[in-house]
C-alpha cells in the first residue's frame, strides 16, 4: 500500500511538472523565441526598395562628420572650415531626401484621386447617359484639377532638381579643395589624418547627392510622360462626355507606341481617286453622329499600322450654279474641320493628320472622305 501511494506521488509530481513547463513556455515564451522574433521585427522594420536608398543610407549617412581637433596649424583651420561646409551639405542632402519622399507621396495621393474621377465618369458612361451630363462635366472639371496638382508635383521636382545640383556642385567643389589641402606645407601628421577621414566621407557624400539626382531624374522624365498621356486621355474623354457615350482609350496609345518620327507637313497627300476612303461620312441632315465609327476605324488601323497617317477630305458635290457649289464647299471644309478637331480630341496628333477639299460629280451631299496615309 505505501508503496502504491509513492508510485501515485511521483506520478502525480512529473505531471504538475510537465504542466508547469507547458504553462511557462504558454506564458513565457523561450528565450531563443524571442530572439529570434526580435530579429525578424528588425529585419522587416528596415525599409527596403527605391526608399532604402533615398531615406535609409541616406540617414545612416548624413550624420554631422565629428572628431576633428585642432592642430593649431593653417591647414589644420582649413580642415576645421572644410568640415562646417561638409556637415551643412549633409544636412541639406538629408532635407532634400525626405523632400523628395513627400512629394512622391503627394503625387501618389493627388494620382489616386484623379483615376478615381477619371473611373467614376467612364463607369457612368459605359451604362450610357445624356450628351452634356453636367453631373459628368463638373466631374470632368475636377479630373483636369487634381490633374493639374499632379503637374504642380512636377514642378516642384524640378525645383528639388536644382537644389540638388547646386548641392552636387558644392560637393565636387569641397572634394577638389580636400585633395588641394594635401599640397600645403606646414602640416602636420595629424591634419593628413583628418584629411584622408574628411575626402572619405565627402566621396561618400557626393555618391549620395549623385543618386538622389539621378532619382529626381528618372521621377521627372516618368510623371511628365504620364502626365502629358492623361491630358490626351482627358480630351478624348471630354469628347465622350459631350456627346455621352464612351469611346476607348486615346489614340495617342497607339501613336506612341510607333518609334517612327511622324511625317512632315510638306508631305504630298498619298490619297489617289482610285483609293477607298477608310471612312466616309455623309452630312446629310443637320446631326451626324460620326465619332464612334470614326475612333473604330482609326484605332483597327493604328492596331495593325501604328506609323499610319490620315487625310480628311472635305468632298463637295458639283452640282448647280456655281455660288451653290462655292457654299457647299464652305459647309463641306466646315464639316472637314469638325472630324479633324475630332480626331485630336481623341488623341490623334495633329501632325498625322490633314485636311484638303475637292469636288466630286458622284455625290449627292456635302461629305467627309477619311484616307490613310
Amino acid at each position: 500500500m505505501a508503496v502504491r501511494k509513492t508510485y501515485l506521488a511521483v506520478i502525480g509530481t512529473a505531471l504538475m511538472l510537465g504542466g508547469c513547463s507547458f504553462s511557462s513556455e504558454a506564458l513565457w515564451p523561450t528565450l531563443a523565441g524571442e530572439e529570434e522574433t526580435t530579429q525578424d521585427t528588425a529585419v522587416a522594420s528596415q525599409p527596403v526598395g527605391a526608399d532604402a536608398i533615398t531615406s535609409y543610407d541616406v540617414a545612416a549617412s548624413t550624420e554631422p562628420l565629428t572628431g576633428v581637433s585642432q592642430t593649431g596649424t593653417f591647414v589644420g583651420s582649413k580642415v576645421e572650415n572644410m568640415q562646417q561646409e561638409l556637415n551643412r551639405l549633409k544636412s541639406a542632402l538629408s532635407n532634400h531626401s525626405n523632400e523628395l519622399q513627400q512629394l512622391r507621396g503627394q503625387t501618389v495621393a493627388h494620382s489616386q484621386a484623379y483615376h478615381g474621377t477619371v473611373a467614376a465618369i467612364s463607369a457612368r458612361l459605359q451604362v450610357g447617359t445624356t450628351p452634356g451630363n453636367p453631373v459628368l462635366v463638373q466631374q470632368w472639371n475636377t479630373a483636369q484639377s487634381e490633374l493639374d496638382r499632379v503637374n504642380d508635383d512636377i514642378a516642384a521636382l524640378n525645383s528639388l532638381a536644382n537644389k540638388v545640383a547646386a548641392d552636387s556642385t558644392l560637393s565636387t567643389f569641397l572634394l577638389e579643395s580636400v585633395r588641394s589641402a594635401y599640397q600645403v606645407s606646414g602640416a602636420v601628421d595629424e591634419d593628413h589624418r583628418q584629411l584622408a577621414l574628411l575626402e572619405d566621407e565627402t566621396n561618400r557624400t557626393t555618391v549620395l547627392i549623385d543618386r538622389l539626382l539621378n532619382e529626381i531624374s528618372e521621377s521627372l522624365a516618368r510623371q511628365t510622360s504620364y502626365v502629358s498621356t492623361e491630358r490626351a486621355n482627358l480630351n478624348a474623354l471630354a469628347l465622350a462626355v459631350k456627346n455621352g457615350e464612351i469611346f476607348g482609350d486615346s489614340l495617342s496609345k497607339r501613336v506612341f507606341q510607333s518609334q517612327a518620327a511622324p511625317a512632315s507637313s510638306g508631305q504630298r497627300m498619298a490619297a489617289a481617286p482610285s483609293e477607298r476612303p477608310l471612312v466616309v461620312i455623309r452630312f446629310d441632315t443637320a446631326s451626324v453622329k460620326y465619332e464612334q465609327a470614326l475612333y473604330n476605324a482609326v484605332n483597327r488601323v493604328l492596331e495593325r499600322r501604328p506609323q499610319a497617317s490620315f487625310d480628311v477630305v472635305a468632298v463637295t458635290p458639283n452640282r448647280g450654279t456655281p455660288a451653290q457649289v462655292a457654299l457647299n464647299a464652305n459647309k463641306s471644309k466646315r464639316n472637314a474641320q469638325a472630324v479633324l478637331r475630332s480626331l485630336t480630341d481623341m488623341g490623334m496628333p495633329s501632325s498625322r493628320v490633314r485636311a484638303s477639299d475637292a469636288t466630286s460629280a458622284s455625290v449627292s451631299a456635302n461629305e467627309v472622305h477619311v484616307f490613310v496615309r
